[in-house]
């Protein structure tokens, strides 16, 4: 699973990169994301495909009561998206979620006592795209209005089962040439073979 990323290029960088403009540019803090604290990352979303947004990572969806839900679904396995209640009715909220590295951590021994982390990148650290859905959800006391996404995961290949390996699975990155084709249609042409492994 990811539950940790990084985000190094600044605003103009990424603008250039994936051909949008950040809605508000001065939300945006270049950094390392851990999923668990809920930041606001860089994402492209289907219905703004020329847009950067900051939305929260940790998907909240629209029935949820309230937000708690959220550290339960920082990851979606692609394979069971249209079964589980918080992802199927929004399947077709496409995104791509801005990044340059995922982190990762090997087990040296059986119960994980000893570990040791990876950092996973492209080569040359350029910035790439996750596969994400996003829902809107409607805070029932305050009325304020939160995006929220999640990071869809698959089966991890020769390389991620090495350092992942433990549940074997690994994040899906969308290829460049095929982003638009993810964010519009939903089809997945991914990347994931050309990621590097570096012990950190």
């Amino acid at each position: 699973m990811c539950f940790h990323s990084k985000q190094s290029k600044s605003a103009q960088e990424l603008e250039n990169r994936f051909k949008a403009r950040f809605a508000d540019p001065y939300r945006y803090i270049p950094g390392r994301y851990n999923g668990f604290q809920h930041p606001q990352t860089p994402v492209i979303t289907h219905n703004h495909p020329n847009t950067i947004q900051m939305i929260q990572w940790g998907l909240i969806p629209s029935w949820a009561a309230d937000d708690s839900i959220k550290k339960h679904t920082l990851n979606a396995r692609i394979e069971t998206l249209h079964e589980k209640p918080a992802f199927r009715d929004v399947i077709n909220n496409r995104c791509l979620v801005l990044a340059d590295g995922f982190f990762e951590w090997q087990w040296l021994d059986a119960k994980g006592k000893a570990k040791q982390p990876y950092l996973l990148t492209l080569p040359g650290e350029e910035a790439f795209g996750f596969a994400g859905i996003w829902s809107v959800w409607t805070d029932r006391n305050t009325g304020e209005q939160i995006q929220s996404y999640t990071l869809l995961t698959t089966k991890a290949n020769e390389l991620m089962s090495r350092v992942h390996n433990t549940q074997k699975r690994m994040p899906i990155l969308i290829s460049a040439d095929k982003e638009n084709a993810w964010l519009n249609t939903g089809e997945l042409v991914m990347l994931n073979s050309r990621l590097v492994a570096t012990v950190i």
